[in-house]
């Protein structure tokens, strides 16, 4: 049942990987990603989707992700340790905690994904789930795991950039992710709506360089195919060209427009 976390291991060797969202939550449209060759599928549990705390929303979530030979990303509402210990023991491998501001935030968060951290025992514990082949504690269970977890960061707000360097130090940090949305309300000084690009983008390349200085992934959303290679070109190894609600509006409402003129 357990695999290698193939997004994992694509980083670890240095390479680029190529994912979409998924907004309906569906097992034929993740194993679809999969088919057509994209490395990994984003799940926002954040603003969307099912309840993350059933675990059995996931049942048929990674299974279709294994059908298709492709990982789940799943962003989680909130870096709560026992939110991430049930996902994991879901069956999911690579998680994305939002809302962070301070490396102690993050600490606590990835130290709640592995048995093992930073030289002495982690927060995972044991239990029974999908992961673990229901089976509870299992040797090879526990001493595999923490070679199969991913965990990553949103970096999308003004003080997450401002302590960058310490958040990029955290022990176990897998990746991080640009979030431009809302680290825009961010700076907005006080108005979600004031648009502020040039402190923006600034902000952003700080963290890029920071990522690239520590040697930690660091990812982005790219829609166009020439903004993709753009963020190639500039190090972004983790990059989200499309998903399936935009691909469907894009596709087929311009061949609906075709058809009417």
């Amino acid at each position: 049942m357990r695999t290698r976390n193939g997004l994992r291991r694509a980083l670890e060797r240095g390479g680029t990987v190529f994912g979409a969202s998924a907004a309906t939550f569906s097992p034929t449209v993740i194993e679809t990603f999969g088919q057509v060759g994209l490395d990994f599928v984003w799940l926002d549990f954040e603003h969307g989707g099912p309840s993350p705390y059933d675990s059995t929303v996931f049942e048929e979530l990674t299974r279709a992700a294994e059908a298709g030979g492709i990982e789940l990303l799943v962003r989680l509402p909130a870096p709560d340790p026992p939110l991430i210990r049930k996902v994991l023991d879901a069956g999911v491998r690579t998680i994305l905690l939002p809302r962070i501001e301070t490396a102690a935030q993050l600490r606590r968060g990835v130290e709640a994904a592995y048995f093992s951290y930073d030289g002495d025992v982690g927060d995972r514990g044991v239990g029974v789930g999908r992961t673990a082949e229901w089976a509870g504690y299992v040797d090879s269970h526990v001493g595999g795991e923490d070679s199969e977890v991913l965990v990553g960061t949103m970096i999308e707000n003004e003080r997450a950039v401002e302590n960058i360097e310490e958040i990029l130090a955290v022990p176990e940090l897998g990746f991080a992710f640009v979030g431009p949305a809302d680290l825009t309300m961010s700076m907005s000084d006080g108005d979600p709506l004031a648009k502020n690009p040039e402190a923006v983008e600034s902000a952003i390349d700080r963290t890029r360089e920071a990522c690239l200085a520590a040697d930690v992934p660091v990812g982005r959303i790219r829609n166009d195919v020439t903004e993709a290679q753009e963020a190639v070109d500039a190090g972004y190894r983790i990059v989200r060209v499309g998903g399936d609600l935009g691909s469907i509006r894009a596709t087929l409402g311009a061949r609906l427009d075709e058809l009417e003129r």
